[in-house]
């Protein structure tokens, strides 16, 4: 449990801009439809008292916060949805407009089992520690609705975890971990707010396929369950799933890239990415076998997440701030995952479609992709990866060191792996996921064996 100390608003300093509306993009209008809050929880190793954590750590946050979301207005502001007119969603930030935050003391957790990689963790646990989202606000027919929460908890003389529920419509991965480690940045170095400033102009997002106004106009038609979702949090209570992080070493990695070159070498865009994404997938239909007994001819789905940004003709910066990222999906047999080549046939098939993908944008362009996903995601048999090695929130340092760990809190057991650098040695790279825990026994057996004779 985590106990309340504060709960309260952070808004930007009066100095910022009175208005910034930024219209939505199709790929943040699909977030719409799909309607998907992100929650990121971060801990970090901190001997530091209650008096101490009051009295320093809350005023020193919520200052340094305020400095950062100069820079990232629309996170402090809201979705508009107009639901009964022709006018379209945008993101809007107004004077006034704020984050909540809530500042709260860990009553009865360990902090160390929380942060530990040796054993898997009940998902329920992590969430006393991941913040609520306001609900949204309504005014004829015109939904509001925030995009940020956030919660710094207090570990008394162990440490602090800051978690982050973010709504996917107001930027991917990138974008929110730019901002987190913006945050971190100007907190440690006292107000040298000298970091990359997000870059807004929406007008060079090129949508000659018509594709915001097809997906819209779908997401109006489903507004009743999108209005009675938008506020809830991935916070579900359930004893039987648990998460695991296991960790794939660089010699690991390599040697899994030797053997796939040696195996096919005619074989293109064999990459860490793509060798520990073909192993993860594989161990994960191999340790559903363990379990039952799986028709050998169901049709198995991978979605590979891809940042879109440096794709666009012109590319889009670094720094582009909301959502452009598109899924490849790899696909192939149940029995060719769980024979004796599923590592390489995984691997085969992941390396080939971001091949064939990254060379067809009219795929991408004309919304060929969202209709790929959506025939595919509600088989049961679509597993996708989230993150990526490049957003590396290990770097972010508030002033107490790097993160101790840092979670994903998915709830539940549909099938989303994380994928990140590893906290402990360059190279090495951590997948987590949410299992039974049956499963995840089966899973991590199998994990642990293939590796043990690379």
């Amino acid at each position: 449990m985590a106990s309340i100390i504060e709960q309260c608003q952070v808004a930007p300093p009066t100095c910022a801009i009175d208005k910034l509306t930024l219209p939505l993009t199709s790929f943040d209008t699909l977030w719409l439809f799909d309607n998907q809050h992100v929650p990121r929880i971060l801990f970090y190793k901190l001997h530091i008292d209650k008096n101490s954590f009051n009295q320093n750590i809350i005023p020193t946050l919520k200052h340094s916060l305020s400095l950062t979301l100069k820079h990232y207005l629309p996170l402090a502001g809201n979705i508009v949805c107009p639901w009964n007119s022709t006018d379209y969603p945008e993101l809007r930030y107004v004077t006034g407009d704020s984050v909540s935050v809530t500042f709260s003391e860990s009553i009865d957790m360990d902090f160390y089992y929380l942060v530990s990689n040796d054993h898997t963790h009940n998902v329920k646990d992590f969430h006393p520690f991941v913040p609520k989202m306001a609900e949204p606000k309504d005014a004829s027919g015109v939904q509001f609705a925030p995009v940020l929460a956030i919660q710094v908890t207090l570990f008394p003389n162990h440490g602090i975890s800051i978690s982050f529920l973010s709504h996917h419509v107001v930027g991917d991965a990138s974008t929110i971990v730019g901002f987190i480690k913006s945050w971190a940045l100007l907190n440690k170095n006292n107000e040298n707010d000298e970091f990359m400033i997000p870059f807004y102009d929406r007008s060079i997002v090129k949508d000659s396929y018509g594709l915001r106004d097809y997906i819209w106009e779908e997401t109006k038609k489903h507004k009743k369950e999108i209005r009675s979702d938008i506020i809830v949090t991935p916070c579900h209570d359930n004893n039987n799933i648990v998460r695991g992080t296991f960790t794939i070493g660089r010699d690991h990695i390599e040697k899994l890239k030797n053997l796939i070159s040696f195996r096919r070498p005619s074989l293109t865009h064999v990459t860490s990415y793509t060798v520990t994404c073909g192993y993860a997938w594989s161990c994960l239909v191999k340790s559903e076998d363990a379990a039952e007994i799986i028709d050998e001819n169901l049709m198995e789905y991978f979605g590979c997440s891809v940042n879109y940004r440096a794709r666009f003709d012109p590319p889009l910066p670094s720094s582009y701030f909301g959502n452009c990222i598109v899924w490849y999906i790899a696909s192939t047999k149940h029995v060719d995952l769980v024979g004796d080549e599923g590592f390489m046939i995984a691997t085969e098939s992941i390396a080939e479609i971001i091949y064939k993908r990254n060379n067809d944008k009219e795929y991408v362009l004309n919304g060929d992709w969202l209709k790929e996903v959506g025939a595919v995601a509600n088989t049961g048999r679509y597993v996708s990866i989230a993150g990526s090695p490049k957003y590396d929130l290990y770097e972010a340092d508030f002033g107490w060191g790097k993160p101790k760990k840092w979670h994903f809190v998915f709830s539940g057991s549909g099938l989303v792996m994380s994928l990140s650098k590893s906290k402990d040695t360059d190279g090495d790279l951590e997948i987590s996921l949410s299992l039974s825990k049956t499963r995840m026994n089966a899973f991590a057996a199998i994990f642990a064996d293939g590796l043990s004779v690379l």
